[in-house]
């Protein structure tokens, strides 16, 4: 803001309370000064309706709260039809310790709206906040999946069931034939290996011994209660995966559009879609998107000195998405990324490096939602072809090492290059592995 804004409101945003303060610009004086309004009301919707009245009966046009929480969600929903509504970031707008109430704090937040010190954080429409709360709750429903078939995985293993030594979907359609049958104990070790499909009927010897374990009727029944929590779980995830196709068939485009980067899938897109939108004005290029993700490093500099690199909390939903997504970019074959990845692992490790290609597909995305443009694969070969001196250079001192020269050809002279190669072969080779 460019000048003083006249009528705003600070809201300390608590559980059950919202401490509110108006301040008004009084223009009659000489000296700038402005008039105070405080006042609490609770945080059920009769009362939150009351605080937006009471804010339009004094013509209020900015309010502003801290990000604390979730609490400033419906606050947040009642008020952005009717006002300019900043949250802020709650460590952006402490106040000087000592003497501190929550009217105080409410003054404080309206004070250095009043005079444009408060930088809005990122609050997606509210189509995407809805889709947000959908996605999320899916990827809980996945996570919960994950832990029941791992306590699956501990009750076989203790009890002697060894499926997961040779099926490499224990939670396919043959291997949950299988644990179906063994938590009912109606067949043997060797019927339940029948029960295999496909190409893993290859392996029915091997599934017989590894069927053969030690369950007791207690056991069968936490297996039971597993499988039943299990299907269930399964049906949640279908269900909520229809009402996300719902939500976002109007963006199938961009949804699309998002496919083409590497180790990035429809469930993928729809989830970054999700925590993004497919507005990001808010952000001015790529690398200030990095940093309110987190996929970045950071910036601590002083006194001419780097104080450290750590990157910041940034959104965790949104950083789980892109280190799947980087995962799976390096898996595949013949891609920039997968190239890139390895590259960096050799010098910076496995995580460091995933971070980066996490940071490059993020890049991708910003590009591809603001421009609307396809992802283009530069191929595993480019960062050869890039810096080709570089990796001549490099080759030469590997050669070097190894015991061979280099010698260059001008004029397509080859005569001494011959002659070179076979004074190589003549010489006795040495492996300093063997003795003698």
């Amino acid at each position: 803001m460019d000048v003083i804004v006249e009528r705003v409101a600070g809201l300390d945003v608590h559980q059950a309370t919202i401490a509110a303060c108006i301040l008004v610009s009084n223009t009659t004086r000489k000296k700038h000064n402005s008039e105070k309004i405080r006042r609490t009301f609770g945080t059920v919707r009769a009362a939150l309706e009351e605080l937006k009245a009471w804010l339009l009966e004094h013509r209020i046009t900015h309010v502003a709260m801290e990000a604390t929480g979730i609490y400033w969600k419906c606050v947040h929903d009642i008020l952005e039809d009717d006002f300019d509504v900043t949250v802020a970031n709650a460590r952006h707008i402490q106040n000087v310790p000592g003497r501190k109430t929550d009217m105080s704090d409410a003054e404080w937040i309206a004070t250095l709206l009043r005079y444009g010190l408060l930088k809005k954080s990122f609050v997606p429409k509210k189509e995407f906040r809805a889709l947000r709360d959908l996605t999320r709750q899916r990827r809980g429903f996945v996570n919960d999946r994950s832990s029941v078939r791992n306590r699956i995985q501990k009750l076989l293993e203790a009890r002697g069931v060894k499926l997961a030594t040779f099926v490499s979907d224990v939670f396919g359609v043959s291997g949950m034939d299988m644990l179906r049958a063994l938590a009912e104990g109606r067949l043997d070790p060797r019927d339940m290996a029948k029960l295999a499909r496909a190409r893993m009927r290859q392996k029915i010897p091997e599934l017989t011994l590894a069927l053969d374990g030690r369950l007791d009727e207690v056991h069968r029944t936490q297996l039971q209660l597993f499988l039943q929590q299990h299907q269930h779980i399964e049906q949640l995830i279908t269900t909520i995966e229809a009402v996300i196709k719902q939500h976002i068939a109007i963006h199938r485009v961009q949804i699309a559009r998002l496919c083409t980067i590497p180790g990035v899938d429809e469930i993928t897109a729809i989830e970054i879609i999700g925590e993004l939108g497919i507005d990001l004005t808010s952000f001015p290029s790529a690398s200030h998107l990095a940093s309110w993700a987190g996929v970045c490093p950071g910036n601590h500099l002083s006194a001419g000195k780097s104080q450290g690199g750590r990157r910041r909390k940034g959104n965790p939903y949104l950083q789980s998405i892109l280190f799947e997504a980087a995962f799976g970019a390096t898996r595949t074959k013949g891609s920039f990324l997968r190239a890139k990845y390895f590259k960096l692992k050799a010098r910076r490790g496995h995580m460091r490096a995933l971070m980066a290609i996490a940071h490059r597909l993020l890049t991708a995305v910003y590009a591809i939602i603001t421009r609307g443009e396809l992802y283009k694969e530069l191929g595993e070969a480019h960062l050869d072809t890039a810096n080709k001196s570089r990796v001549i250079r490099q080759l030469g001192k590997r050669l070097h090492a190894l015991g061979f020269a280099i010698v260059p050809l001008d004029n397509g002279d080859t005569e001494k290059a011959e002659a070179h190669l076979r004074m190589l072969q003549a010489q006795p080779q040495k492996n300093p592995g063997v003795t003698s």
